[in-house]
Formats: structure tokens, C-alpha cells, sequence
């Protein structure tokens, strides 16, 4: 099984710039079996870091396993969060857009 580093250091390799222009925004990760991260978006870049952001945009809480299958699209985003396998808080329809910041394959 994929830690949760191994998960956030992998996106990092997917970031798609051009989909992330004109954003400023915090996506926080509370991995409850894991760090939590915080991913900072601003318009076209990337800035991973490990720990809490006192003021993001959106804060998703997820075990690894359930945030590995949502990233690889093993899992899909909304019936992880219907099924309470991931929780958003904040600005929620932002979480949609991590699709879009991070194409699988």
C-alpha cells in the first residue's frame, strides 16, 4: 500500500499548470492514518508542503487508501464523499477541480 507521501509526491508529477491559471487557492489533506498536507495553488504552480494551513480554501478529510483511489481514479470523488469516505469543508465545488489539476495517466 502507497503511503501518503508517496500519494502527495505523485501528484506533483501529474500538476497540470494550464488548468491551475488564474487560481489562488489551499486544498488542506487531513489523512486520518497519515501527515496531513496542503497543496497551494497559484496560477499555475504548485507548492506541496506537509502539516495545517491556517486558512485554506477547502480542507478534505480522507483516509491513504480512500485519497490513492480518488487520485488514480480508482474511486470516483463524489461517492467517496456521499458514502462519508471523504469529507470536504470549505469551498467544496474546489474540490471538484482536482480532477481537472491532476489528470490520471
Amino acid at each position: 500500500m502507497a503511503d501518503a507521501s508517496t500519494v502527495i509526491e505523485k501528484l506533483q508529477s501529474r500538476f497540470d499548470p494550464a488548468a491551475a491559471r488564474g487560481m489562488n487557492d489551499i486544498f488542506q489533506f487531513h489523512i486520518s492514518d497519515a501527515e496531513d498536507y496542503y497543496l497551494h495553488v497559484q496560477d499555475g504552480t504548485l507548492d506541496v508542503q506537509q502539516g495545517e494551513h491556517d486558512d485554506p480554501s477547502v480542507s478534505l478529510t480522507t483516509d491513504t487508501e480512500t485519497l490513492k483511489g480518488v487520485m488514480n481514479g480508482e474511486i470516483n470523488g463524489m461517492q467517496a464523499f456521499m458514502s462519508g469516505k471523504l469529507k470536504a469543508a470549505g469551498n467544496v465545488m474546489l474540490a471538484t477541480k482536482l480532477t481537472s489539476l491532476f489528470p490520471s495517466g
